[in-house]
């Protein structure tokens, strides 16, 4: 499975989107979701302990999508894991044929469901992107070799346009290149102005690939809870209104972040979609959007 990695080297507008693996041992609904993906999109990013919510882990998940003909894009962050536990399932799901990764320093512990684990945060995003392409080259952390085989995995980061510190946006993306990164998801960008302004001003140089976030508003409500509870993110009030308005919230808002996808398609490279718990809307989105099926 390497269609998302061919299909960044060859330049194709991407399209990936994100599931939630199960709080359980039944996949059956992740795979369900996932499935209604295939044939839109590059490859599923799988997320790890997102919000510092408990789930079954992303290696496994991943494991479970890519034998149902998925190509996975396993998340990985530094929360939870030491150096060593890291390398050891990066080592672990590059042999099980798992390429695809982003690297992540991960949310802190207080966001989520269990406040009082212990937060590892041994590395952090940047660290962890060298600590891959120390393993892709055949080394440890310690610079000590594998002594049977590298890994070869293809790693990618998170940027946010709408950061709050363009300098400090700045220094972290050209940290995050520096240490491999051979594309970028966004967070939930709301702000397109700001996000033609990155990529003019920031990301022009940079050769790699920039996926906008896209995110399925199910609701006026559902907006509410995200300008409150998901940091960095400020939705628009015309945006609130317009669902508040609508007759159909949902359809609405499978109308606007069409929209947003048009807009993304004439500012990046792509495109990452996010629709929790309504995946199977995405194709629909897609559609609305005139984005044609992804090459085999």
């Amino acid at each position: 499975m390497n269609r998302f990695r061919n299909a960044v080297k060859s330049g194709e507008f991407l399209i990936t989107a994100e599931v939630a693996p199960p709080k359980g041992a039944n996949p059956t609904q992740m795979i369900k979701m996932a499935e209604s993906l295939k044939g839109r999109v590059h490859a599923v990013n799988i997320t790890d302990g997102s919000r510092a919510v408990l789930r079954m882990s992303s290696l496994a998940a991943c494991v479970i999508l890519k034998n149902h003909g998925i190509e996975p894009i396993c998340q990985m962050a530094c929360r939870d894991r030491n150096r060593i536990a890291l390398q050891a399932d990066l080592m672990g799901v590059s042999a099980l044929g798992i390429h695809n990764i982003l690297a992540l320093t991960g949310d802190p512990v207080k966001a989520g469901d269990h406040k009082d684990a212990r937060s590892v945060f041994d590395l952090e995003s940047v660290r962890l992107l060298q600590a891959i392409a120390k393993l892709n080259q055949g080394v440890d952390w310690n610079g000590e070799p594998l002594t049977d085989g590298q890994t070869d995995l293809f790693a990618g980061a998170a940027v946010d346009p709408q950061s709050g510190s363009w300098s400090g946006l700045q220094r972290r993306f050209e940290r995050k290149l520096l240490a491999g990164s051979q594309f970028f998801q966004s967070q939930l960008i709301s702000d397109f102005d700001k996000l033609e302004k990155f990529m003019n001003q920031i990301a022009v140089d940079s050769n790699k690939p920039i996926l906008a976030g896209i995110f399925l508003l199910k609701s006026a409500k559902n907006a509410a809870f995200i300008n409150k509870y998901v940091p960095g993110v400020d939705i628009p009030q015309h945006i609130i209104d317009r669902l508040a308005k609508a007759e159909k919230p949902l359809e609405e808002g499978m109308r606007i972040a069409a929209e947003q996808v048009q807009m993304a398609s004439k500012i990046c490279h792509g495109v990452h979609m996010m629709a929790i718990k309504r995946e199977d809307l995405i194709p629909k989105i897609l559609d609305m959007a005139e984005i044609p099926p992804v090459s085999d």
